[in-house]
């Protein structure tokens, strides 16, 4: 049974009435905001007491530092407990928050008053203290004591002192009487150490180089030390001190002269007295110890009542954990109800209620809650795992429809895109991204909405597309709610079929007409010298007959060249080849012979000295698209009359992995069907073969390169010839 002081009816009548009104006005976060404001200004109010400038060794005044300890605990206590009511408001759910803030104001009552008692008690008594080990009384008796043992200590100096000089003046007569070596001064001396009660003694002689040397010395521990005169005291003796005192931790030496003239002087050493010693070093350190102590005594003042600060806001804040910890045990088999509700309301079903689970109501709602869970989760996994099938079905499904190269269209009975796979997308639009979904087919593909119109299941389209024209091949299947539309692009096999069609003409072609044009030719020339000079009339129309015969002959002969090198393109052999140099020597050539044409060279970027080509070919390929270059130049000028300047530019280009030659020059331009410019025998010219591109394509294929044709902006074509700098490194890295 709960303690009668949790009961609603325990409280007085006054604090319930007081405490409904502050509920309902909501005043708690006026009390919270008034006791920050107040605990802000109690810590500047004690900031500004212990900070200010102390008197000499002056504290605080113990009735001061109660009342500033009192003032800044006090709102400071208040609002931990309005903190930890907020704390079990946030932590409790519905009706709980009461047992918990009530528990937090009992217990924070509990705590706190005693807590300040024996703060301010703790507080008065180490001022009484510290006071006491403060007050002049303390601070007379230790300087009393330190002048004491300084007094003794410094009258042994003065001893040593008088007596080394008294014994100086003794030594001054009895060197006037006998010499330093007679057996009479020496014993003259051991009485004055003896008698003076000294435990060394010597008497040091000054060279002409300044230096000291023993001439007698009285010294029971035979140290000889000549350096018993330091050469400050030395100086400070020769400036007319009577005598120079010094100490250590062992002895008390003197220093005096016997005769400044002479450089004669005394030195004599007593043993220090152990124990006065130590108690004068003691006494000064204590004193030293008290000095530091006096002058941090506010700041110890302040430590402390900090320290008592803390502690005592350490003491409320357990006994408002506790409370919160002892209401949430009363509460926990709610409150992990309720949390697991949440949960399960979230989404997680694998909750389980893991309270008491015994007879009694809460162990019933518990199981009951539990067996609801498990049926939902059943039931949620089943789901699941059928939307993971589908998810795999319909990833396997999209999988498939973007990996295959044909192009596949799924339209709806409106001619609408419904799915468009990536390959459709590059065929048609050129390019890859979401499809366009909605967009009517015969917006950018006529071609196809005017089969699907016709109700033709397959067929054959020119697509174009910037120019370009693509052939098709089109299949159109009925769906449920649409059509589906599939589509090859087999441009490219028919330029490869053509190609090899043409390439088997052109190798029938050059067999057939190689052979009798030799003969042709040479019986020509043998009628032209035979029968010659026998005819006399119509002599030239006979010469002009034989050499057009001849001409031709050769023209053919071209031509079957051409057929040949089409038909039979060797293989080309690799070196490291000076590509710049190549592409010069073509220029070169074509500026030698077509000197009424404005050629430019121009190099772009760090090009590199060698790649792999086939040199011959090479040479070919650019005289080839330089002659068609110059040929274009040559119709424009028959167009545009005298006042045309033919122009070709040519610029190389480089980088990791090609060397690219682009030929731009301002003639006729590129004819409307620029797709099959490189199919064999497709030619705008009279006598042209169309060979010649064809060629050019195939070198540059056998490359590794690639050749593309585009309009110039300024009139004209365009020609990019691209090769691989390592064509066999890239078949190889193919394969």
């Amino acid at each position: 049974m709960a303690p009668p002081i949790f009961s609603k009816h325990s409280w007085p009548a006054w604090w319930r009435k007081a405490f409904v009104a502050s509920r309902r006005a909501n005043l708690f976060w006026v009390l919270e905001l008034a006791c920050a404001v107040a605990l802000i200004a109690m810590i500047a109010t004690s900031w500004i007491a212990f900070s200010s400038a102390p008197e000499k060794g002056g504290l605080v005044p113990s009735t001061h530092v109660a009342t500033l300890l009192i003032g800044t605990l006090i709102p400071a206590m208040a609002l931990l407990v309005l903190m930890g009511r907020r704390r079990a408001i946030k932590r409790a759910a519905g009706s709980t928050a009461r047992l918990h803030v009530r528990l937090v104001a009992f217990f924070s009552l509990i705590a706190a008053i005693p807590t300040l008692l024996v703060a301010i008690f703790a507080a008065v008594l180490f001022q009484s203290g510290i006071e006491f080990w403060f007050s002049d009384n303390s601070r007379g008796m230790l300087e009393n004591a330190n002048r004491l043992a300084r007094g003794y200590y410094e009258q042994n100096l003065r001893d040593v002192g008088s007596e080394t000089v008294t014994m100086a003046g003794d030594l001054r007569y009895y060197l006037n009487e006998t010499s330093i070596l007679s057996p009479a001064f020496g014993e003259a001396y051991s009485y004055q150490v003896l008698n003076r009660k000294l435990n060394e003694s010597a008497i040091l002689q000054k060279d002409k180089d300044g230096k000291l040397t023993i001439a007698a010395i009285i010294d029971p521990d035979e140290n000889n030390n000549s350096e018993m005169i330091g050469k400050v005291a030395l100086k400070r003796i020769d400036a007319g001190e009577p005598v120079v005192v010094e100490a250590n931790a062992e002895r008390i030496t003197a220093f005096t002269a016997i005769d400044r003239d002479a450089g004669i002087y005394l030195y004599a050493a007593r043993s220090s007295d152990a124990l006065a010693l130590s108690q004068w070093e003691r006494a000064q350190s204590v004193r030293q110890s008290y000095d530091v102590l006096t002058s941090k005594a506010r700041s110890l003042q302040w430590r402390f009542n900090l320290a008592l600060f803390f502690v005592s806001l350490a003491l409320v804040w357990l006994a408002v954990w506790f409370a919160l910890r002892f209401a949430d045990r009363q509460v926990q088999p709610l409150t992990e109800l309720v949390a697991a509700a949440r949960r399960v309301g979230a989404g997680n079903f694998t909750v389980r209620v893991e309270g008491r689970t015994g007879a009694d109501e809460i162990g019933l709602l518990n199981r009951a809650f539990n067996r609801m869970t498990a049926q939902i989760e059943q039931q949620t996994q089943a789901l699941v795992t059928a939307n993971r099938q589908l998810d795999e079905r319909r990833a396997f499904t999209e999988a498939v429809f973007e990996s295959i190269t044909a192009g596949i269209i799924s339209i709806d009975s409106d001619g609408r895109i419904l799915l468009m796979n990536s390959s459709a997308q590059m065929i048609l639009l050129r390019k890859q991204g979401p499809a366009p979904v909605g967009l009517a087919l015969a917006d950018f593909a006529p071609q196809l909405a005017a089969m699907l119109d016709a109700s033709l299941k397959s067929g054959i389209v020119q697509y174009g597309q910037d120019s370009e024209l693509l052939t098709l091949a089109v299949k159109i299947a009925r769906a449920p709610a649409g059509h589906v539309i599939t589509f090859d692009d087999i441009t490219r096999q028919l330029v490869d079929q053509r190609q090899a069609a043409w390439s088997d003409v052109a190798r029938r072609i050059a067999h057939e007409i190689k052979n009798p044009l030799t003969p042709i030719q040479l019986a020509t020339e043998r009628l032209s010298r035979r029968y010659g000079r026998q005819i006399a009339q119509d002599r030239e129309l006979f010469d002009d007959l034989t050499s057009t015969i001849i001409r031709q002959v050769g023209d053919l002969r071209k031509m079957v060249d051409e057929f040949s090198s089409f038909a039979r393109l060797p293989k080309p052999v690799f070196r490291q080849e000076n590509a710049v140099d190549l592409v010069r020597q073509a220029l070169f050539l074509q500026e030698v012979a077509h000197p009424e044409i404005d050629y430019q060279f121009q190099l772009d970027g760090d090009l590199p000295p060698t790649i792999a080509c086939d040199r011959h070919q090479f040479g070919q390929a650019m005289t080839n698209v330089l002659k068609n270059a110059l040929e274009a130049v040559d119709a424009r000028r028959k167009e545009a009359g005298v006042d045309y300047r033919g122009r070709i530019a040519v610029s190389v280009t480089a980088d990791k992995e090609s060397f690219s030659v682009t030929i731009l020059d301002n003639g006729v331009g590129l004819p409307k069907e620029r797709e099959r410019i490189v199919e064999p025998y497709m030619t705008t010219r009279e006598k042209g073969t169309g060979l010649g591109l064809a060629i050019v394509n195939k070198i540059v294929e056998e490359h590794g390169g690639e050749m593309s044709f585009s309009a110039n902006p300024d009139g004209g074509a365009c020609v990019c010839l691209r090769f691989a700098r390592d064509p066999l490194a890239d078949r190889q890295a193919a394969e």
